[in-house]
């Protein structure tokens, strides 16, 4: 069992019950107060978003753990601080960002990891339909690596976060108009790479 499904697993044997109806925004409200189960069930929620993120920065299990505590540390003692001006979601995201470009400054290299998602599969894919999904994500995965960093910032946070073009330009702090020019680019260069491989593009 890794980490992600551990976590899981935990922290919904221990927090069950009416919080879990809860909004993010309303979690955040109630974390400002003292209230550590809402921290318990933000956590629940966003642990493993936060997890993958960081770690396709850092490479690095253990330090992507230990960066996902220091930001669910920051959401108890800054709570106070969101002013529901974003989703809570894209606050966690910029922070994890901060904190994962921070330890990458104390390395000696800054590469981002080029590791890359893996798709959710359906479950009521037939064994044929589930092996053709993992080889053409195996070769996305392996275009979306021959990306630039900033490239593959962008592509990460559209499509495996599910973030618009506004939410991306918070997280990372650049105009509307990088995001845009640097999702043009990726979107051409992957469609070159795939088609390369002789697969249709992925991303439209």
């Amino acid at each position: 069992m890794n980490y992600s499904q551990a976590v899981t697993i935990a922290t919904a044997d221990r927090v069950r019950g009416p919080a879990q109806e809860t909004s993010d925004e309303a979690l955040v409200l109630s974390i400002a107060t003292g209230d550590k189960q809402a921290l318990q069930v933000l956590f629940g929620r966003h642990n493993v978003r936060v997890y993958r993120f960081v770690l396709r920065f850092l490479n690095d299990e253990a330090a992507a753990e230990d960066l996902v505590s220091e930001v669910f540390l920051d959401v108890w003692r800054q709570a106070n601080r969101f002013e529901a001006r974003s989703q809570v979601s894209t606050w966690l995201l910029a922070m994890a960002r901060n904190k994962a470009l921070s330890a990458l400054r104390r390395r000696s290299t800054e590469e981002l990891d080029e590791e890359v998602a893996e798709f959710i599969e359906d479950p009521a894919d037939n064994p044929e339909v589930s092996m053709q999904k993992k080889q053409r994500n195996s070769i996305l995965a392996d275009c979306l690596t021959q990306l630039s960093a900033a490239h593959r910032e962008i592509i990460d946070l559209v499509y495996y976060h599910e973030k618009s073009i506004d939410e991306v330009a918070e997280i990372i702090g650049v105009p509307q108009n990088t995001v845009k020019t640097r999702m043009f680019y990726a979107r051409k260069r992957i469609a070159e790479l795939m088609n390369g491989k002789g697969l249709d593009r992925a991303f439209v």
